[in-house]
Formats: structure tokens, C-alpha cells, sequence
């Protein structure tokens, strides 16, 4: 199923397709996707909670051990280790459907610490100059605490993300700038966080099909979403009239 163009449609559209995605990708990992010692919640507000509201920070890079991670695993859940296949990769209404947006976060069963974020952009993230602040800073304060991110943007870049939430996130952790490709402004990134943080980018246009992308667990692991898969679930659930429009743009 290829993207729709979400940017023509109300927030509130947004909002009631956003959160049906968030469940489909959380179903998915947790029913076959996850290993034995990682669980999936919907949490609310993510984007802008408070850090001691995460519990546990990450695991240290010295914390870890593989083996860990090998042995959790069976048929419900594999866990990669080679790098994933991506194109680049570089080491109101609004306001209201922005406060109620929520992400999946993944944790680990060893103190329920929190390991990963997925994260749905919506338009609010990207409304006013304190909403893309807000976002651009949780995502920089959640990688400096190790916690890896998978963020999903699909509207395109405005006045505040000229080269898309990528960009803006990638020159608020290290100061480079991303240049995002012209007929490609909508961004899939994932982010691997360890002493350095590593960024896994799929650009993409309306039209075309999601492809997967990896959700890192520890450095140098990682499952696939199959995000092509969960949003065609998710756009079903959307009422017919909204994806009568959709479907016609």
C-alpha cells in the first residue's frame, strides 16, 4: 500500500490513524518480534515526559552482554545483528492531537528499564517554534541516556524542519547538517545509540510503499518493523469516508 499525502487531511484524521498504527506496531512486536525479555507498551506523552518518568536508564555499553540477548531468544522473536539495509547512513486543533499522541516504548524485564522508543510524527510536532523544540530536545535528551528511537515521520518538512525532523535532530546531536532529497521529503529514522549514535534513514515520497526498519534494542541488535504491513492494517481501520479521500488524493 503506498503513503497517503496525511499533510491535506485534518489533524484529528491524523490523530485517529496515528493511533491505530501505534497499536498495530505494538501488537507486532509483542506477538512475534520481541524477545522473551523485552515487552511493548503504548505510553502517552512520551515525546515530552519528564526523564525520571523513564525509569531505569539504559544499559551501558560495558553493562551489556550479547549472550543475554542470544538466550532470550526463540520462534517469538529473532534478534539482528547485521547492519540494516537502508538508503543513508550517518554516524490548536494541532496542539491538542500533539498533547494526545502517544509512542510505543519498549522496555526490558530486568527493572523495566526503558530500551527503545517508536515514535509517529504528527503535524502538531512540527505546529510552533516550542513544539519542534520540545520534540528535537526529548529526542537528543533520550539518546544522550542511551535509549535507541524509531521515529516515523510522514508529513513533509515545513518552515521549522527544512530537511525534515531528521535534520533538525541530526544537527541538534552533532552539529552536521542533513540534506534530505528533494523528491523524497518524507523521512523513516532510526537511530542506534551508543557512544556514538548512528542514524539509519530511509527517505520516501507520497506514493510510495514503507519498507521496514529496525528498532535497536542494544547497540548492534536490532528487530525489524514491519511498517508496511502494520499501517495497511491500521489506514483499514480508518472510516471509509477518510479513506475514500485518502485513496482519491
Amino acid at each position: 500500500m503506498p503513503v497517503h499525502d496525511w499533510s491535506k487531511m485534518d489533524a484529528g484524521i491524523f490523530h485517529d490513524f496515528h493511533h491505530s498504527w501505534i497499536e498495530e506496531i505494538q501488537r507486532a512486536l509483542n506477538r512475534r518480534l520481541l524477545p522473551n525479555d523485552h515487552y511493548a507498551m503504548v505510553e502517552q506523552h512520551v515525546a515530552e515526559s519528564r526523564r525520571d518518568s523513564l525509569t531505569i536508564p539504559s544499559m551501558k555499553d560495558e553493562e551489556f552482554d550479547m549472550s543475554s540477548v542470544t538466550a532470550a531468544m526463540d520462534s517469538a522473536g529473532a534478534v539482528l545483528f547485521a547492519p540494516p539495509q537502508v538508503a543513508v547512513v550517518a554516524e490548536s486543533d494541532v496542539e491538542f492531537y500533539r498533547r494526545k499522541a502517544s509512542a510505543i516504548v519498549v522496555r526490558h524485564v530486568s527493572g523495566d528499564r526503558v530500551a527503545a522508543i517508536v515514535e509517529v510524527v504528527s503535524s502538531g510536532n512540527k505546529s510552533g517554534r516550542n513544539a519542534i523544540r520540545s520534540f528535537i530536545e526529548k529526542a537528543a535528551e533520550l539518546l544522550d541516556q542511551r535509549i535507541h528511537l524509531l521515529i516515523l515521520d510522514l508529513h513533509p518538512p515545513g518552515p521549522r524542519d527544512p530537511q525534515g525532523i531528521h535534520g533538525v535532530i541530526w544537527e541538534k546531536i552533532t552539529g552536521q547538517e542533513y540534506a534530505a532529497a528533494a523528491d523524497k521529503p518524507l523521512t523513516l529514522a532510526a537511530y542506534e545509540s551508543a557512544l556514538t549514535v548512528r542514524a539509519y534513514v530511509q527517505p520516501l515520497a507520497v506514493g510510495d510503499r514503507l519498507t521496514d526498519m529496525p528498532l535497536f534494542l542494544e547497540p548492534g541488535a536490532h528487530v525489524p518493523v514491519p511498517l508496511e504491513a502494520t499501517y495497511k492494517s491500521a489506514f483499514a481501520a480508518l472510516p471509509r469516508r477518510w479513506r475514500t479521500v485518502l485513496e482519491a488524493e
